[in-house]
């Protein structure tokens, strides 16, 4: 009886090869959907395409609060958070990733 889940690693490896979802896919969605001025995502799983941290910056998070921001992140990406494992976005305030670029700086 299958369940649809992987049953071995190599049909997990094909599951992830078959996501579709890269960094270039995630970077160009919330551009568009969330008229996002920076995004970096790193690929967390080693090239497999199932874990992706990522650090965005859009005008939209202004008045939000961190579950609010993830919320409008997630419903833009939905598609292809279905399609990974582990998502970890953190969300700024155009005024906030300059703030926090200034006290990089010193």
């Amino acid at each position: 009886m299958s369940t649809g889940a992987a049953e071995t690693d190599t049909q997990a490896a094909n599951a992830a090869s078959n996501s579709g979802v890269t960094v270039s896919s995630l970077e160009s969605t919330l551009k568009e959907k969330l008229g996002a001025e920076h995004v970096d995502i790193e690929d967390m799983s080693g090239g497999c395409g199932q874990a992706f941290n990522a650090m965005i910056v859009s005008q939209q998070f202004e008045k939000k609060n961190t579950l609010a921001r993830h919320r409008l992140v997630n419903s833009a990406l939905k598609a292809e958070i279905a399609a990974i494992h582990a998502w970890t976005p953190k969300c700024f305030t155009p005024e906030e990733w300059q703030r926090k670029q200034d006290e990089a700086k010193a």
